[in-house]
């Protein structure tokens, strides 16, 4: 039986993304496992969930880019000394640069093991160089360890660990065909996705680095071939975004799309939103460490057309190779979709990225330090 752990996750806040629900999903197994699962941050819209799944949360603002925010490396330290933290695992810049400076000054002897999550592609610095400091380095990808050991090569491969992402299969059930009766109930609240023709969706929030006029330039030249395509754009519309989101609205009407556009706030991906679509898109400026999008549409049964870089490039071509496309190009990425929609893929058979692997191996490393 392996002794009981107290663990310390360290990140900005408990908002929303990726970073937020892997903290959540470890705290929960965590206390599954019957250990203690502790966050450290300034709290968020998310911490009754934490509460729910049985962890615990200790309000400290360590994620505010604030010299200020450098004063509280000594209110940390004593939270990990009254906590008798196991294991401090940082997720994010800010928060483990005040960890590895809280650990500094603790006696040797009284020093929690130190664990890291490279969970994006961090433009390579002095700064995002903490994030390879761990005793042991989660990698959310095999594109992480590759721009890691690339942009940090005198880091020691043998601590690297790849966990990927992974979804709860329950929540993301395979469908049988298109659920166009869920989309006409859908279509009264937003009635730009109305109609028979093929639904584009692009999940993804209101910045400019999602790609959302990349969406749109394809939304018109798949319509120029006479397909009557629909395009959902959940995530667009968010608070303090307004400028970008009438940018949007402006380049929607010049192309002549702009009244089968639908450009809503963010609402909980699940199989009932992605049962209803016809092909999913993923069209990140920057590429990104995982793509868990990739994973849900394709689990449910839904093809993907997305740039091959980064970690979606990576899912595409293991999972449906047919919808990767050189980056950025227009062209190519319209002749996809046609594709697509005409001639859609068979799904995965099996999806190698579940939650509870994910949530397993990680505490395998945990213990592994332990």
């Amino acid at each position: 039986m392996c002794r009981r752990l107290t663990v310390v996750q360290l990140l900005p806040a408990l908002q929303s993304g990726g970073v937020e629900r892997s903290t959540l999903e470890i705290a929960q197994a965590l206390v599954e496992a019957g250990h203690r699962a502790i966050v450290v941050s300034a709290g968020g819209r998310l911490l009754p969930q934490l509460q729910a799944a049985g962890g615990e949360h200790i309000q400290l603002d360590i994620g505010k880019k604030s010299l200020l925010t450098l004063t509280r490396v000594g209110a940390l330290r004593r939270i990990l000394r009254d906590v008798q933290a196991d294991i401090v695992h940082a997720r994010s810049r800010l928060p483990a640069w005040l960890g590895h400076w809280a650990l500094a000054g603790m006696p040797a002897e009284q020093r929690p093991r130190w664990l890291t999550t490279m969970h994006g592609l961090n433009s390579p610095s002095r700064y995002s160089r903490i994030m390879t400091s761990g005793e042991r380095v989660i990698c959310v990808s095999d594109t992480v360890r590759q721009y890691l050991l690339q942009h940090y090569p005198e880091t020691d491969p043998g601590k690297l660990r790849v966990i990927a992402r992974g979804i709860q299969a329950r929540d993301f059930s395979r469908r049988q065909q298109v659920d166009h009766h869920l989309r006409a109930q859908f279509s009264q609240a937003i009635p730009q996705i109305a109609g028979d023709g093929p639904l584009l969706l692009m999940p993804g929030r209101g910045t400019r680095l999602k790609g959302h006029e990349e969406a749109l330039k394809l939304l018109a030249a798949v319509r120029a071939q006479g397909v009557d395509a629909r395009l959902w754009m959940p995530g667009a519309r968010e608070a303090g975004r307004e400028a970008y989101l009438a940018e949007l609205e402006t380049q929607a009407a010049q192309m002549g799309v702009a009244d089968v556009v639908a450009m809503t706030p963010p609402i909980a991906l699940n199989g009932t939103v992605y049962a209803m679509s016809d092909l999913v898109l993923q069209l990140s400026r920057k590429p990104e460490a995982f793509g868990r999008t990739v994973v849900e549409a394709l689990s449910v049964g839904v093809p993907v057309l997305g740039w091959a870089h980064g970690g979606v490039g990576e899912l595409l071509a293991g999972l449906q190779p047919e919808g990767a496309v050189p980056p950025f190009d227009a062209d190519a990425l319209a002749a996809h979709a046609l594709q697509l929609l005409h001639y859609p893929p068979s799904p995965p058979l099996n999806m190698p990225y579940s939650l509870q692997a994910m949530q397993q191996a990680t505490l395998s490393v945990y213990q592994e330090l332990a």
